[in-house]
């Protein structure tokens, strides 16, 4: 295919010891990959040095721009910000936590041909403590029984999406469970995914945000209210994608 322009991002929460070394990563895998692109950072207000260190990488990486949300927002607040600002036809995210590889990015970009709308990867194996992969391996399977996903690794925050896609849904959700969001209206809106195998490595700077009991009470909310809307309810709020389930069987 044609070199297509392209848009990186990373939303940042108290990232300073990590964001440095993906934003130059991206410069520089970007470059390689086309001539069109921008490096977004949507600093989800941190409250270490993420912030100043990311004021002196825009003098070094003039690709990059800054959205900076004063107060936080939520993981999923950053993602929205993310697409919002992304300009380009393709979109690339992944976290700001370091602990996927910027440069196989490399690998997944090709897959994104004609009929392909999102490259999604998934975990080769999951580098966290053995009770986060107990627990994720958990979650995933109820999430896959609760929605019936079709894609392999639902919270495997590395993917490539076309940025048309988001004409024709809307995100809602504040936290983790935007990625529920994101990946179960993109397949209800009949848009084609492939899967891609990625590395995943420890967190070497930080640590996870997710695993608190208020948050995960919180989550477990969020969770249901979801399904009951798409699942159950069925409702199309604006901008909510459904496929035509009789015209795809054909």
């Amino acid at each position: 295919m044609s070199r297509p322009s392209l848009t990186i991002f990373f939303p940042c929460y108290n990232d300073a010891g990590t964001i440095g070394s993906l934003v130059a990563a991206a410069d520089t895998v970007a470059t390689e990959l086309t001539d069109d692109y921008e490096i977004i950072v949507v600093d989800d207000g941190s409250t270490d040095s993420s912030r100043e260190l990311l004021g002196g990488l825009r003098r070094r990486f003039p690709r990059l721009r800054l959205v900076l949300h004063d107060t936080n927002q939520g993981y999923g607040g950053a993602l929205r910000s993310g697409f919002a600002h992304a300009t380009k036809e393709l979109v690339f995210y992944t976290d700001g936590d370091g602990q996927y590889d910027v440069f196989e990015l490399r690998r997944l970009l090709p897959i994104m041909q004609d009929g392909v709308d999102v490259v999604n990867g998934y975990k080769i194996a999951r580098s966290d403590p053995a009770h986060r992969v107990v627990i994720g391996g958990i979650y995933g399977w109820l999430m896959r029984q609760l929605f019936q996903f079709h894609v392999r690794d639902i919270d495997c925050d590395f993917r490539v999406i076309r940025r048309a896609v988001f004409d024709t849904i809307t995100l809602h959700h504040s936290t983790g469970v935007i990625c529920l969001e994101l990946v179960k209206k993109l397949e209800l809106a009949g848009y084609r995914f492939v899967d891609f195998p990625v590395h995943h490595y420890h967190r070497l700077h930080g640590r996870s945000q997710f695993f608190r009991f208020g948050r995960l009470l919180r989550t477990g909310v969020n969770i249901m209210r979801l399904w009951w809307q798409l699942m159950v309810r069925r409702t199309t709020p604006v901008g909510v994608a459904y496929r035509d389930e009789r015209a795809a069987a054909h």
